[in-house]
């Protein structure tokens, strides 16, 4: 499994994961289509899916135009809000990928229904990969994880994570409730292999690693991170991927558990403690630099927060 990172509009990140064996792939959070297919092309490989973390313009805007520049492209996402969307998946869906055709498989314990198809059963051809969709409401409602693993493979899972876990952060939380938020960080992705390498959906991470010095000024890991990131920005090189037990050591947003955390929000419920994290980050970062009108329109207008009024 090879993942290619693309970088996109201003901070986003879209993905190429390729089978290597079979030269087939799948692309994640498409935002500029044309150059995806461009880096396809020269990668020499088929591209069949499409798979969506969520609704925002974002993340999903490319997916329409894809579909018209490759007819038969087949687009997943937990959402109905995603633009172009073809197949809707559930939490804990598995996506067990062979080289004939895709199959539904729920992980046991599950009472979730097979998921309904919007259209034909097409082939998919992904090779030894396979895809657990992991729902983790907070960013969005219908925020959808994707987990992906190779059997009998040296290499590390990989997450794409979306807006739901960043480097050294997270989403801002606008739909759902703080104990949702808290499920999706904690028990839905931070009980993940540690070594899982984790793709997030924006270039946040210096931003992200500043607040969390605010937040633990004497953790050892959180400086550290920090002056490695700095030396990227400066190079003007990607931050991700990170892994997960690496943001489990300086990630506030995953240690909402530890005293330091605590003793900072004043809060001790893990729920309340995330809540209080989320406001004091927008605070830090509207201090930091804070957003012109014109780009708070277009924030809204990214999140779907603009629309036709009935």
């Amino acid at each position: 499994m090879k993942v290619k990172v693309i970088p996109v509009l201003e901070d986003n990140y879209m993905y190429l994961v390729i089978e290597e064996d079979t030269r087939e792939a799948v692309a994640v959070d498409v935002a500029v289509p044309k150059r995806l297919l461009e880096i396809a092309g020269r990668e020499g490989v088929s591209l069949t899916t499409v798979l969506t973390t969520h609704h925002h313009w974002d993340h999903a805007r490319g997916n329409v135009e894809l579909a018209r520049l490759q007819p038969g492209m087949v687009v997943m996402g937990g959402d109905k809000r995603i633009c172009g969307l073809t197949r809707m998946l559930v939490h804990e869906e598995e996506l067990r990928v062979s080289t004939e055709y895709a199959t539904w498989e729920m992980r046991e314990g599950t009472t979730h229904p097979r998921p309904a198809l919007t259209g034909p059963l097409a082939p998919l051809q992904f090779g030894a990969i396979h895809v657990r969709c992991l729902l983790t409401p907070g960013h969005t409602s219908g925020h959808m994880s994707y987990f992906l693993w190779e059997d009998e493979s040296l290499d590390p899972p990989a997450l794409f994570s979306g807006d739901a876990l960043s480097v050294a952060g997270c989403g801002w939380h606008l739909e759902g409730t703080a104990q949702q938020m808290y499920q999706s960080l904690t028990e839905t992705l931070g009980t993940l292999p540690p070594q899982t390498k984790v793709f997030c959906g924006h270039e946040h991470t210096l931003c992200n690693l500043e607040f969390a010095h605010t937040v633990e000024p004497h953790n050892d890991h959180v400086r550290a991170k920090l002056s490695w990131a700095q030396k990227r920005d400066e190079d003007d090189v990607p931050t991700v991927p990170s892994t997960l037990g690496e943001e489990l050591l300086y990630n506030p947003f995953l240690r909402v558990a530890e005293e330091a955390v605590r003793k900072f929000t004043g809060k001790v419920a893990p729920a309340e403690v995330l809540e209080v994290l989320c406001r004091e980050r927008a605070c830090f970062q509207q201090a930091v630099e804070p957003p012109q009108p014109q780009a708070r329109a277009l924030l809204a207008l990214q999140w779907g927060l603009l629309g036709h009024q009935k």
